[in-house]
């Protein structure tokens, strides 16, 4: 449990070739399956404090006992956290992040605010209305923190329906396609 951030939920990882790092995952490491969304861009995408076009990108979630892996391949050159650090370290662990209800979500931003953490990207995915803030946290070769509003009712069952697929996974159907 982070005592600024909260308890970690999610190790994300910044890939890319999103397809070659599922298989290694699954195969190689015997974590899946991936429930994968491709190609999507982001709604209220605010970059360095600058509303922007949203980046496109494909997203692909798993867990391992109660952490979910993320794999996120950014496919275009839009100003992102993805592409700053695809730039400077190639692949990789990029961020971790901490979930709340939507009223939790609202205080932890204003409190992470408040104590002086900077906000380095913040959007909505579209298709869940989840809302995700990046804090300037990566300094010294650390990681980003995120926060995402994601123990909302409707959020959390879905986010608990990957866990329940991992925990009764044999390795077959490693990739699972989400198509809204």
């Amino acid at each position: 449990m982070s005592r600024i951030f909260g308890e970690l939920r999610q190790t994300a990882f910044v890939v890319s070739d999103i397809d070659r790092a599922m298989d290694y995952w699954s195969r190689v490491l015997g974590v899946g399956p991936f429930f994968i969304k491709r190609k999507i861009q982001f709604t209220d995408y605010v970059y360095r404090g600058k509303a922007s076009d949203s980046p496109t990108v494909s997203i692909a979630l798993a867990n391992s006992g109660s952490m979910q892996i993320e794999l996120l391949q950014q496919h275009d050159e839009k100003p992102s956290l993805y592409r700053e650090f695809i730039e400077k370290k190639a692949e990789g662990l990029q961020h971790m992040a901490s979930w709340y209800t939507k009223a939790g979500f609202d205080e932890k931003r204003s409190q992470l605010l408040e104590q002086g953490y900077k906000i380095a990207q913040e959007c909505t995915i579209p298709s869940s209305g989840v809302r995700l803030v990046y804090f300037d946290t990566e300094a010294d070769n650390g990681v980003v923190f995120e926060i995402a509003d994601l123990l909302e009712p409707g959020q959390y069952e879905r986010v608990m329906g990957i866990v329940k697929a991992a925990e009764n996974w044999a390795g077959d159907q490693a990739v699972r396609e989400v198509l809204q």
